[in-house]
């Protein structure tokens, strides 16, 4: 009977012996250096010469008048006509996304007069600019001066007076959702279509009702899609009510313009004001955003993305690890 043969034992891994005669160093023992990146040292520091000799600019140059700035920012007619700018981009948005969830569904139904309608209104107001919109829906009281509810082709049983109705608020609203519509359609159709279509034939499958195919299934999966998209949408909503000033309502832009034309020596600062309203809006909507696709991706990620604090606290920790006393260089 032959003898088990005996067992093999790895040899220490070392590392490769140097170039002269020393003794060979364990693999652990040894450091990973990283590669040398020379051009992406160069791009960041001509980016941060560049963000400095901005900022010293924006800092000396006498023409900005930072204290016209600060006398101005939170003056009463500049938060008046912020109020109105957050009227107009709240009801818009809440308006325009029902209408474009509506056009969406009327894309994807299969009823051809639906389809023909919503696809001819989409394209309609996205080839049309949102100024003449405005402009066209200003002098709607031309061309009708009253509005009626009746039969159709028959007798109006209530009578509107166009003139009284249509507030420069309310054609504002109207001209914006008007136009945020047609967008959001195709950010919503985008966001429906992006569902796997074997979650439809698993709807199906377990006999759901059509409506809650649509509300419990297909909208949380299509709201992945559809938020930072239609955020986009929103943010440049915020951005267009600066265009209902030619409509007659002094909004954020319009107290500017107007403030602007009394004051001449001003404009600067005033422009400057408005520049800082509008990021300060933009950004709070960036946040909300980021907050709701963070909750969104609860079920499609392992591992949430950590929010800016997070990063903030992971960053200090890591420079204290590295600063610390003993630690390796």
């Amino acid at each position: 009977m032959s003898e088990p043969p005996a067992p093999v034992t790895a040899a220490p891994v070392t590392a490769a012996p140097p170039r002269g005669d020393g003794p060979a160093r364990p693999a652990a023992a040894q450091r990973v250096l990283p590669q040398r990146r020379p051009w992406r040292w160069a791009a960041t520091l001509v980016v941060l010469v560049l963000a400095a000799q901005i900022a010293h600019g924006l800092a000396t140059n006498p023409f900005y008048q930072w204290d016209r700035f600060s006398y101005w920012f939170l003056r009463p007619s500049i938060l008046g006509g912020l109020l109105v700018t957050l009227k107009a981009a709240a009801y818009s948005a809440v308006l325009g996304l029902a209408g474009g969830i509506l056009l969406a569904l009327g894309r994807l139904s299969r009823n051809p007069v639906l389809r023909a309608v919503s696809w001819l209104y989409i394209w309609l107001f996205r080839s049309v600019p949102l100024i003449v919109v405005l402009l066209f829906l200003y002098n709607f009281s031309a061309l009708y001066r009253t509005l009626s509810l009746g039969i159709p082709f028959g007798p109006g049983f209530v009578h509107f007076d166009e003139s009284h109705l249509a507030t420069d608020l309310v054609i504002a609203v109207v001209g914006l959702s008007l136009n945020e519509a047609a967008y959001a359609a195709e950010v919503v159709r985008a966001g429906l279509l992006s569902v796997d279509q074997g979650q439809h034939e698993a709807a199906d499958a377990l006999g759901l009702p059509r409506r809650h195919q649509f509300t419990r299934i297909v909208l949380p999966q299509a709201l992945r899609a559809i938020v930072p998209s239609y955020v986009n949408q929103l943010i440049g909503l915020v951005k267009s009510t600066s265009l209902v000033f030619y409509v007659s309502l002094l909004d954020l832009f319009g107290q500017v313009q107007n403030m602007g034309s009394t004051f001449p020596g001003d404009v600067v600062p005033l422009l400057l004001v408005a520049t800082v309203w509008y990021v300060i809006l933009t950004s709070a909507v960036s946040v909300v955003q980021y907050s709701v696709e963070r909750r969104f991706a609860r079920g499609a990620l392992r591992t949430l993305p950590p929010t800016p604090l997070a990063r903030l606290r992971t960053a200090v920790r890591t420079l204290r690890a590295r600063t610390a006393p003993g630690a390796p260089a």
